[in-house]
């Protein structure tokens, strides 16, 4: 199939159309400029509540954007997605929708691939951005090492944002209303990013006798906030916070296993999900 062809597919027309919906919406400007601000304020103004001004180290600034991102990226991701499909249901548009040929697999690949085109870009414009700052504004950051650092820490960003995405569609598909929508995914906001993860962070650093590595990367691999930390300390060989994981072997390869194992398994689900949805 040529590249025109595979372009005029359902699924690339779906995702052109909810890229449509969010430059429309102003929702890209929106979520870019917070996340612009975010790490510009965290790279140049961070070191001002130590009384100087001064550009932190790249490991240091990678795990300090990391800690403050795992709380954004999964709620930017979840408002993005709520209404996805409880919003096109209490429409109308969703009837209107499976009315053409259409396989709701592709129906639930093409939202993906939009909603999570719109949330690489945005990452993309803010902590690309950041990089080429520090680059151009210092020379105490190598251009290679820094632009390959902040590409794996936009690409662990564009995985944990795929991650939520899929858990908002999961509850759009059903929630009967998008109020319901939202609160639901508010609090699995909460029990994933800070219950879960403050939880093990508590374990982690009481050294319990009983925790040896292999419980330690279960408990990580099960919540995707706690991987996209681990992601990121492996990636800039920080000895910071979730050091425990660089002892092992598999660990970075390992850890983007894990996370594509959850955005494949929620795909499934919500798969199954809008199968069993009636309309």
């Amino acid at each position: 199939m040529s590249v025109i062809g595979q372009l005029n597919s359902p699924i690339f027309i779906i995702a052109a159309k909810e890229i449509k919906d969010s430059l429309r919406n102003r929702w890209v400007g929106f979520i870019s400029l917070i996340f612009m601000v975010l790490s510009l304020s965290v790279t140049f103004a961070s070191s001002a509540i130590t009384g100087t001004l001064a550009l932190p180290e790249l490991n240091s600034l990678i795990t300090s954007l990391s800690t403050i991102a795992v709380f954004i990226i999964p709620l930017a991701a979840i408002l993005l997605s709520y209404d996805a499909f409880v919003g096109e249901d209490e429409a109308g548009t969703l009837l209107l929708l499976l009315s053409y040929p259409l396989t709701r697999f592709q129906i639930i690949l093409g939202k993906l691939v939009g909603h999570g085109a719109v949330m690489l870009l945005s990452t993309s414009l803010a902590f690309g951005g950041t990089g080429v700052l520090l680059v151009l504004l210092s020379d105490g950051y190598g251009a290679i090492e820094t632009m390959r650092v902040f590409l794996l820490f936009i690409l662990s960003s564009f995985l944990l944002a795929l991650v939520f995405i899929l858990i908002g569609y999961m509850v759009s598909l059903c929630a009967t209303e998008k109020a319901r929508a939202v609160g639901t995914l508010l609090f699995v906001w909460f029990l994933f990013v800070l219950f879960y993860d403050l939880l093990l962070l508590a374990v982690l650093v009481a050294d319990l006798s009983f925790m040896n590595q292999a419980v330690i990367n279960l408990l990580i691999a099960l919540n995707p906030t706690d991987l996209y930390r681990a992601l990121n300390v492996m990636a800039t060989g920080s000895g910071n916070g979730l050091a425990l994981y660089s002892e092992t072997f598999w660990a970075l390869e390992g850890l983007y296993g894990s996370m594509l194992v959850w955005i494949c398994f929620l795909i499934g689900v919500s798969n199954f999900l809008f199968k069993r949805k009636s309309i």
